[in-house]
């Protein structure tokens, strides 16, 4: 069995989610799902330590007290997996992701604003994510994200830094070029992530620990709608010493820049005149997450060289990225999979060691460290 808190000060939107968790039955083989009630973050903090959930869904825009105040004092006071329940709007992405990184696990979005008439559109998701996240780790207080913070800090101390006092950013060095050739310096001429549920504030945290001369591009494919990769690549933009933008047309691949995938399509590379370039494609019927990571990684082996290559798989449900990143293994490239301590959800990684094809198996707190030293 399943219990899970449905908090939200609406009505309507209480008896909806309990309707949909409760009609689902067993999933999974996790058993039935059962639901308790709070109307606010305030009556959330004195059930959980009562009603002891499995599962926490938590809306935003509350009285009393708000969604973020609440995830806040659960992860301090009673880590327990929580789902965010938000509006899809751009204020409801940037509050989600703000969500995920104070230790959220996953989130759903209302497609019908603060108070959905049309949660039945998303009854299926919700109950899927509700009862994986029932599975997660969660740590109390963000220990992993305060480590890394510090690591960026103490990487960045001596460097150069910003007229706004933020660390020097490396793409102006590169500007004029693209990626590097086989008579490069370096050891790596491309970076690419995957990651899914958890993903997000690890993004956040392992890029800010890059240092500002950090020189491979990265290309990044997280699970994730159309309406919160912009979002995403503009809150690690702000966090990242390294240029961060969302890939929503061709764009060249330039070393020191960071490009995020658009939410509910592809991304592939390919070359153009010489030069590396990354361009948004309609989602793949083939494969089944979007952006995929599978799509995304077999994309750079055709046109970089893969023992110039460096792929990263981290925390999410399923095993997208894992075949081709062990082809990339195969063919001479290296890979890190994220391990099963640090990971949300150790599917993804998993997957990715089960079949052989991790070249490192690291902590989260150990990845920004390992990715620097290759490249």
């Amino acid at each position: 069995m399943v219990k899970v808190l449905v908090v939200d000060d609406s009505a309507l939107m209480r008896k909806a989610l309990s309707s949909m968790l409760t009609a689902a039955g067993d999933v999974d083989g996790s058993g039935p799902v059962e639901v308790v009630l709070a109307r606010n973050g305030e009556d959330a903090l004195e059930a959980i330590p009562r009603e002891r959930p499995d599962v926490v869904t938590l809306d935003v825009n509350m009285p009393v007290m708000d969604g973020l105040t609440c995830l806040s004092r659960i992860m301090a006071e009673h880590p327990v997996p929580v789902v965010m329940v938000s509006s899809i709007t751009e204020r409801g992405a940037l509050v989600t992701l703000e969500a995920l990184e104070l230790g959220a696990v996953d989130y759903v979005a209302k497609p019908g604003g603060t108070v959905s008439l049309n949660m039945a559109e998303v009854a299926d998701e919700l109950v899927r994510k509700v009862v994986r996240a029932a599975r997660a780790r969660v740590r109390a207080g963000g220990s992993l994200t305060a480590r890394l913070r510090r690591q960026r800090e103490e990487a960045h101390a001596a460097g150069p830094r910003r007229r706004d006092g933020a660390p020097a950013r490396a793409g102006a060095a590169a500007a004029g070029g693209g990626t590097r050739g086989t008579g490069s310096t370096g050891s790596t001429d491309l970076v690419v992530v995957g990651s899914s549920t958890g993903g997000p504030a690890l993004l956040s945290a392992l890029f800010s620990a890059l240092p500002a001369d950090f020189s491979a591009p990265v290309v990044v494919a997280q699970h994730m709608p159309a309406s919160f990769t912009g979002a995403l690549a503009a809150r690690l933009d702000a966090a990242c010493p390294l240029p961060v933008q969302e890939v929503t047309a061709l764009v060249p691949v330039l070393p020191g820049r960071v490009y995020v995938a658009r939410g509910d399509a592809d991304l592939v590379l390919a070359r153009r005149g010489g030069g590396l370039v990354a361009r948004p494609a309609p989602a793949g019927a083939g494969y089944r997450w979007h952006p995929s990571v599978d799509r995304l990684v077999t994309s750079a082996l055709e046109v970089v060289d893969p023992r110039r290559t460096v792929g990263v798989l981290l925390t999410g449900m399923g095993d997208d990225g894992a075949q081709a990143m062990t082809e990339l293994h195969a063919r001479g490239g290296r890979t890190i999979a994220e391990s099963e301590e640090s990971a949300v959800v150790w599917g993804m990684p998993g997957q990715l060691v089960a079949r052989g094809g991790a070249t490192r198996v690291l902590p989260a707190d150990q990845i920004t460290a390992q990715l620097t030293g290759w490249v």
